[in-house]
């Protein structure tokens, strides 16, 4: 299976250009809209999907595919056709009750500006630069035939696969699609790691070696904060809908913030099973999980909008890059249950009437087993994340002991100084 990478690049040109890949976008996002018009009347009155051939074969008499580079419009109305195979497929699982919520057919686009799409064929390298065509029609127009984009430094023209141009947040971005061969690294697929996703402990990694470790959530949760409270002040008093050049750069602001701590985070993980002969990590989760959270309405915000599922994603992504098998499970009461004292773990929906766990989670982040021992509680939930598949995964437990899930090592994403043991002191034993 081949891997594709990318790398955005932010579109710093001349206003000349500026007017070019604004106008480029604008045609595109007409295109799709004339193609979702298009898709939308064959599936409504003749109870079928339309065919790429058919598709093509009506859109590109439009006068809008006319004013962009033809395969740069093809792309665009591909891009129709994927949306409505996978409302097709949506459909299929929803009427066999795999799907909870009925799909809707692919609506139209409002932002006025779209993804402009230019496979590899279409693009020829010119002293470092690349030259991106526009079409007959344009040059007839305006007497422009093509613009060109800086190659970076760090990529070679025969690698790219594919270049986007996106609109966002009133900017332009460069994509470079490439790519990405796949390491062997032979890593032993015995040795585990459980992740557990939070907030504050945004995600708490405990491993079968009895390796753990946390990755710090809230200077995440404190940009997010920041991002609000700005956002909050400029939208005061002014009408619904009210958007600015000012909201646009904050939003892009928090938007690459997040990103870079999705990255981090991600490399942080593929790291420690790299250095520790790791070949399998689960991931636990549970679908739905943030829209059905009901944590009050802030706690609400700061849980949605931490980007936790493009961190699985990412996760995942370079899991099959490396070769390292990839698991995901649901965590239904893996923070009740004490993996200290082998409590049983249900399954969501089948808990037993009389169940009760032998520990408690006496406060945030504390846990005290059975024995009285006091415990990370979310490295005892990564703990159970790894017993719930134990079983089908083969792996052996008994080398994660009270140790790893008592101290656990915490990093923070933006300073690599700032390492510390997260300890939690032990009390003497005394009756519960």
């Amino acid at each position: 299976m081949k891997l594709f990478g990318c790398q955005q690049v932010l579109i710093h040109t001349n206003k000349e250009n500026q007017a070019i890949i604004e106008y480029l976008c604008a045609e595109s996002n007409k295109v799709f809209n004339c193609a979702i018009y298009y898709a939308r009347q064959i599936y409504f009155k003749a109870n079928r999907t339309v065919g790429k051939s058919e598709l093509l074969g009506e859109i590109k008499r439009n006068i809008h595919f006319k004013a962009m580079y033809s395969q740069a419009a093809q792309q665009t109305c591909l891009s129709v056709l994927e949306a409505f195979k996978s409302f097709k497929e949506l459909n299929r699982l929803f009427k066999k009750g795999e799907l909870a919520n009925q799909p809707k057919p692919p609506k139209y686009r409002k932002g006025g500006l779209c993804t402009v799409s230019y496979p590899s064929q279409a693009l020829q390298l010119e002293n470092s630069w690349i030259r991106i065509p526009l079409g007959r029609q344009v040059k007839a127009w305006f007497g422009i035939d093509s613009f060109p984009l800086k190659l970076p430094a760090n990529l070679q023209f025969e690698a790219i696969r594919e270049l986007r141009i996106l609109p966002r947040n009133r900017c332009f971005y460069a994509e470079f699609v490439y790519e990405v061969e796949s390491i062997n690294t032979g890593l032993n697929q015995q040795n585990a790691l459980g992740i557990d996703p939070g907030m504050d402990n945004w995600l708490t990694c405990v491993s079968n070696l009895g390796t753990s470790f946390i990755i710090d959530g809230k200077h995440l949760k404190s940009l997010n904060r920041w991002y609000n409270k700005k956002v909050s002040t400029i939208k005061e008093g002014k009408p619904q809908g009210f958007w600015s050049n000012k909201l646009a750069h904050l939003t892009e602001k928090r938007n690459l913030q997040m990103r870079d701590g999705v990255n981090k985070a991600a490399r942080l993980v593929l790291n420690h099973c790299l250095e520790n002969d790791i070949g399998t990590i689960v991931f636990g989760w549970n679908e739905g999980q943030k829209q059905e959270s009901s944590l009050g309405r802030k706690n609400n915000q700061k849980w949605v909008q931490v980007p936790t599922a493009k961190l699985k994603e990412r996760i995942s992504q370079l899991c099959q890059q490396y070769g390292i098998n990839f698991v995901e499970t649901e965590e239904s009461y893996t923070s009740q249950s004490s993996f200290v004292d082998d409590d049983f773990l249900p399954k969501y929906g089948e808990k037993p009437e009389n169940w009760k766990p032998l520990g408690k989670r006496v406060k945030r982040g504390l846990y005290r087993t059975a024995f009285n021992w006091y415990i990370n509680a979310d490295a005892n939930a990564a703990a159970n994340i790894l017993k719930k598949v134990s079983g089908t995964l083969n792996l052996v437990l008994n080398e994660l002991s009270r140790v790893s899930l008592t101290t656990p090592q915490r990093f923070f994403l933006w300073s690599a100084k700032r390492i510390q043991r997260n300890v939690v002191l032990t009390r003497p034993s005394v009756s519960a």
